[in-house]
């Protein structure tokens, strides 16, 4: 069977440790779509986007998105304007994956990282090394969740968060839309959509303190 041809978008962080989560028995890595020309790599091909209307073929994992543009990440995938079954999801062989767990598409799940039971990854979701997703728990969309977090079972983790790493979450609790926690932080209540959480236990910083 032939490889599928694949792009990674952009150059990035992420980008380039999607690397090694990619099965080399199915997929042949092409290079890396980036919106900015001043980007270059000695090691890898960078393209336009332009490349994805030369070459329809082409298969893309897309995983763009830090703690400074995480709220930007669906309006930017989306604007590549590209089928859902045109995106893989990568899962490195040393993650652990639970037989009833459930991951959706153009999803990056890298070394180490552990989705217990049944519980759901949605789409355009990145899970950074040594992360422990429990039972029950629901990751929404275009949520980025960092290294070494433990998000407790029962735990509901909305659209479009940033999930720092080292942070942990209590079970049963709800994450709002578009949430930033930060580095290290432990949540032990319910968040509100578009909150800065921060601490331990952690508070939003968006809420001013009297």
């Amino acid at each position: 069977m032939a490889l599928k041809k694949l792009v990674i978008f952009p150059f990035n962080g992420n980008g380039l440790e999607a690397l090694d989560c990619l099965d080399s028995e199915k997929y042949d890595f092409i290079g890396f779509i980036d919106d900015d020309p001043q980007k270059t790599s000695e090691q890898y091909p960078i393209f336009s986007r332009n490349i994805l209307d030369e070459y329809k073929e082409l298969f893309v994992l897309a995983v763009p998105g830090s703690d400074a543009s995480f709220r930007k990440r669906k309006e930017i995938i989306n604007s590549l304007s590209i089928s859902h079954n045109k995106f893989i999801t990568a899962i490195h062989p040393n993650a652990s994956i639970g037989k009833k767990a459930r991951i959706g598409y153009n999803c990056l799940v890298m070394a180490g990282a552990v989705i217990t039971s049944n519980a759901e990854v949605g789409n355009h979701v990145c899970i950074l090394p040594n992360t422990v997703i429990h039972h029950d728990a629901l990751i929404n969309s275009y949520t980025l969740i960092g290294s070494n977090v433990v998000i407790a079972g029962g735990t509901t983790v909305g659209e479009n968060c940033y999930i720092g790493s080292g942070s942990c979450i209590i079970n049963g609790i709800h994450v709002g839309n578009t949430s930033l926690i930060g580095l290290g932080s432990n949540i032990i209540k319910h968040v509100s959509p578009n909150s800065k959480m921060v601490g331990n236990p952690a508070r939003d910083l968006n809420v001013k303190v009297i």
